[in-house]
């Protein structure tokens, strides 16, 4: 059990920039206010000294340990790039423990990731919601497949154009994966009509055969969440597109050009998780990124998230991008609310980690000065309740 007393609070959930004190026991927050630490005798005392104390950072698309740190092909396990459809694989069977940007992350207020594949395939698998502080992933889980990984634009069809594949254009691979699509929902319909005559004794309804492709991709038509990796504001809107067509609950993954169609992701009420930002424009598709599309997006109404791409801007610069969005426009606490809660409920994670408040998972943050300031770091991490990391 902790009390962290005299916290200048950013809890993103309704109380901001207050001086406040934190119960933390069992691995949940479990009493915000003014605390008597007598009343508490068994707990730890922490004094913050109004020091500025967040939940733990959230980042919502990212690839840590399926792509670990300084190892090169060994590993690096985020492209099964031998089909443009692959939906039955698990960024989970891929995650290293010991990647060392876990450690790193974490010392840098970073608790929760979403990771998962990368974006050759069309169709890449699922990704999984992590803690960054455990020796296994038994450790680590929140979520084992948390959404379903799809891309367009100029990855996938530079992939196997270069081999003379298909898809080797932006047509083709809105068709291929509205091909896979169609294949698993006809897949979920058999399967839904023989579990349906099994139930009513009804003779001659033969069992499809286990499809582990149409399997796994057929959640989607349960509401399984779906990111849909799209740069340029026309694949943007392809997604979109597809994503009306079938009926999916989706993201749009980085939206570069989002911004530049903030009325059209409005109309058609389209959730974005923005980034990566801090870095060069390596490709064409980049050519309009900016820091000032959050507050663009943020003036339209559209639901966004911030996210690294890691280890495309590696995890533990993750504040320090959205420092720079808030010097573009973006307010302060919209930053961090990118960050955390934002980020957090565009995962479905938001019931545990993105806030501080009652109930949640006691993923708390001390920072020794303003978390945007670069010259700033940690004094504690937590994790679940438990000191993940003291300076």
């Amino acid at each position: 059990m902790y009390l962290i007393k005299n916290a200048n609070l950013i809890s993103m959930a309704g109380i901001n920039y207050e001086i406040c004190d934190i119960l933390m026991e069992n691995g949940k927050i479990t009493k915000i206010g003014k605390i008597n630490p007598s009343d508490y005798p068994q707990a730890e005392v922490i004094d913050a000294l109004e020091n500025f104390v967040t939940p733990g950072i959230v980042d919502p698309h990212c690839h840590i340990g399926v792509y670990e740190e300084s190892i090169g092909f060994e590993g690096a396990d985020g492209n099964e790039a031998t089909s443009p459809i692959t939906p039955e694989l698990r960024a989970i069977d891929a995650v290293k423990p010991q990647d060392v940007a876990f450690r790193e992350s974490l010392e840098a207020g970073v608790t929760t990731v979403c990771t998962g594949p990368g974006s050759a395939n069309l169709i890449g698998g699922t990704f999984c919601v992590l803690k960054t502080y455990g020796k296994t992933m038994d450790d680590m889980i929140v979520v084992a497949e948390s959404s379903m990984k799809m891309a367009l634009g100029e990855n996938p069809k530079r992939v196997y154009g270069n081999r003379t594949q298909s898809p080797s254009t932006r047509m083709a691979s809105a068709a291929i994966i509205r091909e896979a699509l169609t294949k698993a929902k006809e897949y979920k319909d058999k399967l839904r009509d023989y579990e349906k005559g099994v139930a009513t004794n009804k003779k001659g309804v033969k069992k499809p055969d286990y499809d582990a492709k149409n399997h796994s991709l057929s959640r989607v038509f349960d509401g399984f969440p779906v990111k849909i990796h799209a740069h340029q504001q026309d694949d943007i809107v392809t997604a979109i597109r597809i994503s009306e067509e079938f009926g999916l609950n989706m993201t749009i993954e980085h939206a570069t050009e989002g911004y530049l169609i903030s009325d059209y992701l409005k109309a058609h009420n389209q959730r974005v998780i923005i980034g990566p930002t801090l870095g060069s424009k390596s490709k064409y598709e980049l050519r309009n990124m900016t820091f000032k599309s959050a507050k663009i997006l943020k003036d339209a109404g559209i639901d966004f998230a911030i996210m690294t791409d890691h280890p495309v801007i590696h995890l533990a610069n993750a504040i320090t991008q959205v420092s720079i969005f808030v010097r573009e426009g973006l307010s302060e606490l919209d930053g961090f609310k990118s960050v955390t809660i934002n980020a957090a409920r565009l995962n479905n994670v938001d019931d545990r980690v993105g806030s501080i408040e009652v109930g949640k998972d006691a993923d708390v943050v001390i920072w020794d000065g303003h978390p945007y300031h670069y010259m700033t770091k940690t004094n504690y991490v937590f994790v679940n309740g438990e000191v993940a990391y003291k300076k």
